[in-house]
């Protein structure tokens, strides 16, 4: 099965490295015009480059911290008047922000839950009312695996993510009669940028294979899972091959998380 974004206009969070770049190069690869967001210009300058070998879709950098309103309504407008209406919106950005929970002040809550809750709800609120009126769209939110299976010590991530759970099912029961498709993806044990700045704090002259290679043991499949994988799983959500699936939370983890 050969998987077509042909003309749709996607834009994605978080997407200067990592999962948010892998995405992007799957819609690309299957004809999709793309807009990017980061933070960093000169982030986005390189992804743009890597970008251009995945497809002939146009591409669009937009710097912004969607943790902030204002910027979230500036990417929005940015990419519409760049692409024309958004066909897909992906909710990519953001951090894994652990500790325990004595020590997390609201000053981190609230962070936490502005990049990865009020992100989501802003952008969907603004995407919603066209995907509706056109009959036709596709969100998807990552989130991570703790957002059904927290752990202590995992606050206040798995706390964020699990009401970003909360957020696809209620948006997909609105969106399904418009043909509005709200799904999740959970992010398992993933080659990311993430783990490699932590590799680099924290794992001095061991190289960043054999970093992985520890942390896929304990995982089911005995290996962590690439980028390029987990992209597969959104690419399939956003196309038309995933045209009756909504409101799901899809583990992409090798097998790991304890609850399907």
């Amino acid at each position: 099965m050969q998987l077509q974004m042909s003309g749709r206009n996607a834009l994605v969070t978080g997407a200067s490295k990592g999962i948010g770049l892998a995405i992007s190069k799957a819609f690309l690869g299957a004809g999709a015009n793309v807009a990017i967001v980061a933070r960093s210009q000169e982030g986005l300058d390189d992804a743009k480059k890597e970008l251009a070998k995945a497809g002939s879709g146009k591409i669009v950098t937009i710097t912004g911290d969607v943790g902030k309103a204002e910027d979230c309504a500036r990417v929005f407008a940015a990419a519409e008047k760049a692409l024309g209406h958004l066909d897909v919106l992906v909710n990519n950005a953001g951090t894994s922000k652990t500790g325990q929970f004595e020590t997390i002040t609201d000053e981190v809550w609230q962070a936490d839950l502005d990049l990865k809750l009020f992100a989501a709800i802003r952008l969907c609120r603004l995407a919603f009312p066209g995907m509706k009126d056109r009959g036709h769209g596709r969100v998807i939110n990552v989130l991570n695996t703790s957002a059904k299976a927290p752990a202590a010590g995992r606050a206040p991530t798995a706390v964020s993510r699990a009401a970003g759970m909360a957020l696809t099912k209620v948006l997909a029961g609105e969106g399904a009669p418009h043909n509005v498709l709200v799904n999740a993806v959970l992010v398992g044990r993933i080659e990311s940028d993430q783990w490699v700045q932590r590799h680099a704090q924290e794992n001095k002259g061991r190289s960043l294979a054999a970093y992985y290679e520890d942390m896929g043991k304990d995982i089911p499949m005995k290996r962590v899972g690439t980028a390029e994988e987990f992209a597969n799983m959104v690419l399939f959500l956003a196309s038309d091959a995933g045209s009756y699936i909504t409101g799901t939370a899809i583990n992409i983890d090798g097998g790991a998380c304890p609850v399907v």
